[in-house]
C-alpha cells in the first residue's frame, strides 16, 4: 500500500468499562489532508496518541509511514511531527532560537540546526521576527512558529491536533494557508478540529468518529450528500408570518425546518432555479417580507448532527 500513510484496521483501546476506540478503521492517502471529526469523547485524542506511538492501542493492526506502532514505534517517530493544541514554545526566546533549540534536540548539529531554523522562518513568513519574544507574536504567529517546530525534521506524517483553537479568523487562515503549503510539498496531514469550517476548507477526505468507531468517511461533498441535496433558505422579517410562509412553500410541509429565532425557514429543494422563483413569487404574491432568500448546500455541521445524533448544543461543542 505505498500510497497509504496511516493504515488502522480494528482497533481498540478501553479505559476501564470505557471503549475509547471500538474496532476503528481508518485508511488515508499520502500527500493528502484528511480530517477527523467527533464529538467530545469520540476518541480523536485517543486516536491520535496512538497514531503518534504515545499511547498503545490493545488490540488492532496500525500502520504509520510503512511501520507498525507496536513493533516499529522508533522507526514511526523519526518519520512524524505532532503539533498538540498547547504551542510549546519557550516564551522568552525568539522565534529563531526556539527553532534552534528544537533542531539541537533532534540531534542536528549546531550549524544544521541554524540553518534550519532560518529556513523554517522563511517558509512561514517569520524571518522578519528578529529576536523578538515569542510572548509578543500574535496568536497565528505564534501556531506558525509552533507548526515550524513540529517540521524540523520534516516529517512524512503530521499530525496537527485542533491546530486552530482559540485563534482569530485572521490567525486561522494564516493556519491553514501553512498546512495547504505542506501538502503541497508532500506531507500527509491529519486533522482533528472543532471548526468544521476547518475540515472543509482543508481536508481532501474526512472521517467522522461516534463512540470510538468511523460511522462515515468521503469527501466534504460525498458527506453532504448523505442528508440531501441543495436547500432554500428563506428569513422573514416579520417572525409572525412563519407559518403562513411554510403554507405558501411549494413543497411538502414535513420537508420544512423552521427556526423561530432566527426567523427561518429551510427546505430541500431539486430544481435550483425553479424553486428559487416559485417561492419568491408565492411570498411576493401574499405579501409577505423577506430579509433573504438563499439557495445553498447542506453544511458539514448538519453532516455532523445528523450522523452523530447531538442536538444544537453538541454541535457547538464539537472537538
Amino acid at each position: 500500500m505505498s500510497d497509504t500513510a496511516i493504515a488502522v484496521e480494528g482497533a481498540h483501546k478501553t479505559y476501564g468499562d470505557k471503549h475509547a476506540l471500538d474496532g476503528l478503521d481508518l485508511i488515508v492517502g499520502r500527500g493528502t489532508v484528511h480530517g477527523v471529526l467527533g464529538p467530545n469523547g469520540a476518541g480523536k485524542t485517543t486516536l491520535v496518541r496512538v497514531l503518534s506511538t504515545l499511547l498503545r492501542p490493545d488490540s488492532g493492526r496500525v500502520m504509520v509511514a510503512g511501520y507498525d506502532v507496536l513493533t516499529q514505534a522508533h522507526q514511526v517517530r523519526h518519520r512524524i511531527g505532532l503539533l498538540g493544541q498547547h504551542a510549546a514554545l519557550d516564551e522568552e526566546l525568539g522565534g529563531h532560537q526556539n527553532l534552534e533549540m528544537f533542531g539541537r534536540l533532534y540531534h542536528l548539529g549546531a550549524r544544521r540546526a541554524r540553518a534550519r531554523a532560518t529556513e523554517l522562518l522563511e517558509r512561514f513568513g517569520l524571518q522578519d521576527t528578529g529576536r523578538k519574544a515569542v510572548k509578543q507574536y500574535s496568536g497565528g504567529m505564534r501556531r506558525r512558529l509552533d507548526l515550524a517546530a513540529s517540521l524540523i525534521v520534516e516529517p512524512e506524517v503530521l499530525f496537527l491536533d485542533e491546530p486552530t483553537t482559540g485563534l482569530d479568523p485572521r490567525g486561522r487562515t494564516e493556519v491553514w494557508a501553512a498546512v495547504r503549503t505542506l501538502t503541497g510539498r508532500g506531507t500527509t496531514v491529519l486533522l482533528t478540529t472543532q471548526y468544521l469550517e476547518e475540515a472543509d476548507q482543508l481536508a481532501d477526505r474526512i472521517s467522522v468518529v461516534d463512540q470510538g468507531r468511523v460511522v462515515a468517511d468521503g469527501t466534504a461533498d460525498t458527506l453532504k450528500n448523505l442528508i440531501g441535496g441543495d436547500r432554500i433558505d428563506v428569513v422573514l422579517r416579520d417572525a409572525g408570518q412563519l407559518g403562513a410562509a411554510v403554507a405558501l412553500l411549494p413543497m411538502a410541509a414535513d420537508e420544512v425546518t423552521v427556526d423561530h429565532d432566527r426567523r427561518l425557514i429551510s427546505a430541500p429543494v431539486t430544481d435550483r432555479m425553479t424553486a428559487l422563483s416559485e417561492v419568491v413569487r408565492a411570498l411576493e404574491s401574499a405579501g409577505l417580507q423577506a430579509e433573504d432568500v438563499a439557495l445553498r448546500r447542506p453544511t458539514l455541521d448538519e453532516v455532523f448532527l445528523h450522523l452523530t445524533g447531538r442536538d444544537e448544543q453538541a454541535k457547538e461543542t464539537v472537538a
